[in-house]
């Protein structure tokens, strides 16, 4: 026990006194090393003019935001958020492969449910 608490201490210290021994080896030698990064981090290369990025800010206010919004929402051009604005409109886009509508569908069922053609659940045809 006693020889695993001073290994570990031994260990300790030799981390502790090796991460001070490569912090000042990679410290530059003089004033004139300092200056001499400090100017080539802040000139920019010769020949090139740094771009400015382009704004993010809107051009429009918040009010004429949410107008546009609201009108877009009365017309129906407003999409859903996420992905159930493009679950919406896969299904809007296939068609259902039948030209007959909700009623004349539920119509027919019903019919045929009158007349036994449809099976009762659990029932086998």
């Amino acid at each position: 026990m006693k020889t695993k608490l001073a290994l570990s201490a031994v260990v300790a210290a030799i981390a502790v006194f090796s991460q001070g021994a490569f912090a000042q080896a990679s410290a530059p030698a003089n004033r004139s090393d300092v200056k001499a990064g400090a100017q080539a981090k802040s000139v920019a290369p010769a020949g090139e003019k740094p771009t400015a990025q382009p704004s993010t800010m809107s051009d429009k206010t918040r009010d004429e935001r949410k107008a546009t919004t609201k009108s877009d929402k009365a017309s129906g051009n407003l999409k859903g958020a996420g992905e159930t604005g493009a679950q919406k409109e896969d299904k809007a886009m296939k068609s259902t492969g039948t030209e007959t509508t909700k009623e004349a569908r539920k119509a027919k069922t019903k019919s045929e449910n009158k007349s036994g053609q449809i099976p009762k659940a659990g029932e086998k045809q």
